[in-house]
Formats: structure tokens, sequence, C-alpha cells
């Protein structure tokens, strides 16, 4: 294993890393060197029976300390996605030494954001329904999908239900993970790792416009995705995939011009 190949890839509010899907495999293929390592935060996926931590910095303290006992050791390459993209942030502004590089998908933060571009507020009766109702598995994951997806859901609704019912997440995690999220600060100044920026012009959750000002604010790469929704891995992996791809290219011809064959 390279160590300097180690991607942790990060989901977000009440996500698991198996929700991550086929993007895993179109990843591998897109930088076929690449070693990456899911992680679930506490309270989603396999520490669904955890309590979700009420700060994105004890968040940060999870993912090392899970990472120290897979004796998985620094620096890592971050791709994280919105409330994931907070915790590498996190992670990076304190830990420079860490983060060699993150990736960041339709995250959004303060100082940066306010609250209504965060969370769209299209969506606050819909989410407050599911929270204070007796929804259904099926009703959850179909309005969580409707949300945060522009595809046919169709074919992705039994498996993400079957998820559900493996390792639900309870609301009072849910809602201890909104709380980290909204109480979240970023520190203005950019982190030192190189960062990219990603975001979906059509997503129905959180506004674009949080990604490109974090990247204007950042100077940092910025891609969009013209059709894609909130979970733009989802609808569209192998464009995420490929725009990490190129990215990197162009980092390591910077760092190492002998290699540009352009």
């Amino acid at each position: 294993m390279n160590p300097n190949n180690t991607w942790v890839f990060l989901r977000g509010l009440a996500r698991e890393s198996r929700h991550w899907g086929s993007f895993l495999a179109a990843f591998q293929q897109a930088l076929p060197d690449s070693n990456v390592i899911t992680l679930d935060l506490p309270g989603n996926g396999q520490l669904y029976q955890q309590r979700s931590p009420l700060s994105i910095q004890d968040m940060v303290t999870h993912c090392r300390a899970e990472l120290i006992l897979r004796d998985i050791k620094p620096p890592y390459q971050v791709l994280a996605m919105s409330l994931g993209g907070m915790v590498s942030v996190a992670w990076a502004q304190a830990y420079p030494q860490e983060i060699a590089t993150q990736v960041l998908i339709n995250t959004s933060m303060r100082p940066f954001s306010p609250f209504y571009q965060r969370l769209r507020p299209q969506n606050y009766l819909r989410l407050l329904k599911l929270l204070l109702s007796r929804a259904t598995p099926e009703t959850w994951e179909r309005t969580i999908l409707e949300i945060t997806s522009n595809r046919s859901i169709a074919n992705v609704l039994p498996d993400w239900l079957a998820l559900r019912q493996s390792h639900p997440v309870a609301s009072a995690n849910l809602l201890r993970q909104l709380m980290a999220a909204a109480r979240f600060s970023a520190s203005p100044q950019a982190p030192t790792a190189p960062t990219l920026v990603l975001a979906s012009l059509q997503d129905r959750l959180v506004a674009v416009a949080c990604s490109q000002t974090l990247a204007q604010r950042w100077a940092c790469p910025f891609r969009l995705h013209p059709s894609a929704g909130h979970d733009l891995t989802l609808d569209d992996g192998p464009w995420v995939a490929l725009q990490v791809s190129h990215w990197r290219n162009r980092l390591l011809n910077t760092q190492h011009p002998e290699n540009d064959t352009l």
C-alpha cells in the first residue's frame, strides 16, 4: 500500500459508507493506484448504535482514532460530501500535516454562507414532517432521494431502504448531526491542503452558491455539474471520478514538471 495514495471517503448527514454504491468502482477505475478507505461517522452505518457527536471537531477526533486503530497512517487525501466536507475542512485546518489534498462535494459552512443557503427553505417543512411524524422507512428514504437526487429513484430506493432497515439512523442522532453542522464555523483562512470544490447546479438541498463562495474565498478550483442533484456521486459518479483524476494529474505535474507531457 502506498500511503501517498490513501483516500478517505466521508459521507453526509445520516448517510453511511455503503451509500457510495457504484461510485467506489468508478473512482477506482479513474484512479487505479488509489487505496480507498470509507469511514462511517458515529450514529451512521456500522456505528448506528453510537451517539452522534454534537461537534464537527469531535467527528474529526473519531476519524483520526479510527484510522490509527486500522494502522493507516497520514497523510490522507479526503473526498467528502456535504456534512463530511465540514469534517474534512475542520481536519485540514486543525491538523494540516495529516491532509494532503481534499475534494469537497456540495458542502456548505459558516462563515461563508447563510443558513438559508446551507439548507434551502423549500425543504424545511418536508424535513420537519419526517422528524415529527412516524414515517415509514420507505417514506423516509423516498423523501430523501427525491430531495437529493435528480435521477430516477426506482432502481435506488430498494437498496437504500435495505441499508436503512439494517442500520437505522435514530432521529436523535439525525438531530445531533444537524446541530453539529449548524454550529460549525470554519476558519476564513484557506487550509494549506490543495482543495477541489465540486458542486451541482441543480442541487435542491443546498444552494450551489455555498460551494461557489467557498471556492472564491479560498481561490481553489471549482467544477460545476449542470444537472445532478445534491448526491452528486449517485447522480453522476463517473463525472466526479474524472474531475478528481484530472485535478490530481495537474497537481502532480505541477509538483513534478518533468512528468508533464502536455
